[in-house]
């Protein structure tokens, strides 16, 4: 069994890599734009849609305001990237948000990010995924009413090449980002040309009469038509997920490392503006109409759509009008989009465990998580993220539109903390910093970030407003959830710490007065005269054999066994008047430990190794019972004494084992060595 596991994990993951070519693992910008740009890039694939479908709430009318909080969120997302240029450059480390925030504003606030910024990561993952999934139901009607299905399968197809390490998991997306890339680009190039010609067509959905709901019948006026702008630009502000990414794999660039991820940065923000803004634009131009439920919000000549209509997606919508006469571009158009925000949950599954191992070598997370697995991935981080993002897709059935009322809380706390943080730093570093070019230099990297820190927190404000009632207060409560078990877990580690520290140092080496050895005895046979070797083998102040009486006549036959055996040691029955088997020899042990506390008891657990897993239900139950116990007794020191089955075996090591068997004397006990010669 543990063979065929382990080529299946080969199959799937492939071979270990050695500690030593860690550095073989690092990306150059051509592998790392797409692995960690790849989540804020595919976000033009479902930002858009979220503005035109708030804004359908107040009538068509209030599309024409659609590029212009198109705009706003392209300022706001240059404006982040603007200023984690700084912070690349000042914390390379790779704890980006978490790092600034806890260097600068204390250990709380850095939890604070870090549950933030761990829930966010989720919540791309799931939003991504069931977004691509319906980007391609568009494309496959038999994935449609299944988008759930789908997403999951391919959540673990991404999991399992994240498993493979970043290298290789960031070359083999690479192909499908690009490919995005140059189709988007084409799209807005053709696409613009026909609009400037005045050639360009108008969208299925352009036919429809769009209903506004009530209450804003006057179109965006008042209040109510302010409320809803704002819904709309904090929906579409989820374009700004992913940026941090990159502050946080710094570790993972070729150097010079600061400045390539940097680059990275730069080139993440102009592309993902550009093509918002061409989105948009575009589906201005081609009368595109997306809504939340068409069958009512839409009308065709006065009446309602047919039941079971489908609405596709904007990008798709707008492709199928610029590429009427070139259906394969359409094809390649959507095929690529919906690749795109599937491979956009890479981002998160390279951000994730990255911080989920900074949190674990700091104590806030289970230290596992800082562990890298047998390719050089953070293998643990990956499963979780995996499992976590699983479970909110299958709850939220792939649905884009209730998933992202979850979203970018998270990111914009990490945000406004984050450049509040840069802030006190760049004023520390100006307090003992002389020289006017450097001095002049840090006054402008804070002017950024306090500029960046201003307008984050106004977003944040309006996320929080605008989302709350909508699904935010569940993200919240994430966090919230995640911010009390990282303080426990890091309250834990430091109580254990303490605990163990070793205060007197020969109270530390001070040696027990005297070691009693007992081995128990359930039948006589070659793993009880193995566990006698053992025992025997240490030099005990004492041995005892002992056995519990559950079944007389079981007793009777051990005792004859014993005494054919000839074995010059005597064997201890223990009364079980209740047939109980555990709880005499604690007893036993206990009475031990109350006549000498200072003295140590070493139990000698004879225990068979299996080789099926149906096997190991046949057998140690006791064994495993007794042992739970004696684990929570001072004291005491269990010994766990193996006997390989040939089950557990392959055929020749069986074999050679049962050859290399000497002639023993009954009545003599094992010698030492006898153990390493099979005896």
């Amino acid at each position: 069994m543990p063979d065929i596991a382990d080529t299946a994990k080969r199959i799937l993951v492939g071979r270990p890599v050695r500690s030593d070519r860690l550095g073989h693992t690092l990306l150059p910008k051509r592998i790392a734009l797409p692995v960690f740009a790849s989540d804020a890039l595919s976000s033009v694939a479902y930002a858009p849609d979220e503005i035109l479908l708030t804004l359908s709430i107040a009538g068509l009318t209030s599309y024409a305001i659609s590029p212009w909080v198109g705009l706003a969120v392209v300022v706001v997302m240059l404006t982040v990237v603007t200023s984690y240029r700084q912070t690349v450059h000042a914390y390379p480390s790779g704890g980006g948000d978490y790092e600034v925030v806890t260097t600068n504003l204390g250990a709380k606030a850095g939890i604070t990010v870090a549950s933030a910024l761990l829930v966010d990561y989720v919540l791309t993952v799931a939003v991504s995924i069931s977004s691509g999934a319906q980007y391609l139901a568009a494309i496959l009607p038999a994935a449609r009413g299944h988008e759930a299905i789908f997403a999951v399968g391919m959540l673990v197809l991404i999991a399992l090449l994240n498993l493979r390490g970043v290298r290789e998991s960031g070359t083999g997306f690479a192909i499908p980002v690009y490919i995005f890339m140059f189709s988007m680009g084409a799209m807005a190039i053709v696409g613009f040309v026909q609009w400037a010609t005045g050639n360009i067509g108008m969208a299925a959905s352009a036919q429809f009469e769009l209903l506004p709901e009530s209450g804003f019948e006057q179109g965006l006026n008042g209040i109510a038509g302010a409320f809803l702008i704002l819904r709309a630009f904090s929906s579409g502000a989820a374009a700004l997920t992913g940026v941090e990414a990159i502050s946080n794999g710094v570790p993972a660039f070729k150097p010079p490392k600061s400045r390539n991820a940097a680059t990275t940065l730069l080139l993440l923000g102009l592309i993902g503006s550009t093509m918002i803004i061409t989105v948009l634009g575009l589906a201005r131009a081609t009368g595109v109409q997306f809504v939340e439920d068409p069958e009512i919000q839409l009308r065709l000549n006065g009446a309602p759509l047919p039941h079971g209509y489908e609405q596709d997606p904007v990008i798709g919508q707008i492709a199928e009008v610029v590429f009427s006469a070139f259906p394969p571009m359409f094809y390649l158009v959507t095929t690529a989009t919906g690749l795109i925000l599937l491979l956009a949950a890479n981002t998160a599954f390279n951000g994730f465990p990255v911080l989920a191992s900074i949190l674990g070598k700091d104590g806030y997370l289970p230290r596992q998580l800082h562990t890298r697995g047998d390719r050089l991935a953070y293998s643990n981080g990956i499963v979780i993220l995996a499992l976590a993002a699983i479970v909110l897709i299958i709850v939220f059935d792939a649905e884009v539109t209730r998933l992202i009322q979850l979203y970018i809380v998270g990111v914009f706390v990490s945000f406004t903390l984050s450049q509040l943080g840069m802030v006190r730093h760049w004023n520390e570093r100006l307090r003992t910093v002389v020289q006017a070019r450097d001095r002049n230099r840090m006054i402008r990297s804070r002017a950024i970030n306090a500029f960046g820190f201003v307008l984050t927190s106004v977003v944040l404000v309006v996320v929080l407003i605008t989302k709350m009632l909508q699904g935010a207060w569940i993200a919240l409560a994430f966090m919230v959830i995640l911010f009390v078990l990282m303080r426990g877990i890091r309250n834990h580690y430091d109580s254990v710490a303490e605990e163990l520290t070793i205060e007197d140092v020969s109270e530390a080496r001070a040696l027990p007065s005297r070691v009693h050895a007992i081995v128990l005895v359930s039948r006589v046979h070659k793993p009880t005269m193995r566990a006698l070797a053992y025992a025997r083998a240490t030099r005990p102040s004492t041995l005892q054999a002992i056995t519990v009486a559950v079944d007389p006549e079981d007793i009777e036959r051990i005792r004859k066994d014993w005494d054919a055996m000839g074995v010059p040691l005597p064997l201890t029955v223990l009364n079980s008047p209740f047939r109980e088997i555990t709880r005499p020899i604690l007893e036993y042990v206990k009475s031990i430990r109350r006549e000498s506390p200072r003295d140590l008891v070493v139990v000698y657990v004879p225990e068979y190794v299996v080789g099926h897993w149906w096997e190991q239900l046949l057998h140690n139950q006791s064994a495993l019972r007794l042992k739970s116990r004696l684990l929570f007794t001072p004291g005491v020191v269990m010994a766990s004494v193996p006997w390989q089955l040939d089950s557990s075996r392959p055929a020749d090591s069986a074999t050679l084992a049962d050859d290399e068997e000497t002639d023993q004397r009954p009545g003599d006990l094992p010698g030492p060595g006898a153990v390493r010669r099979g005896q």
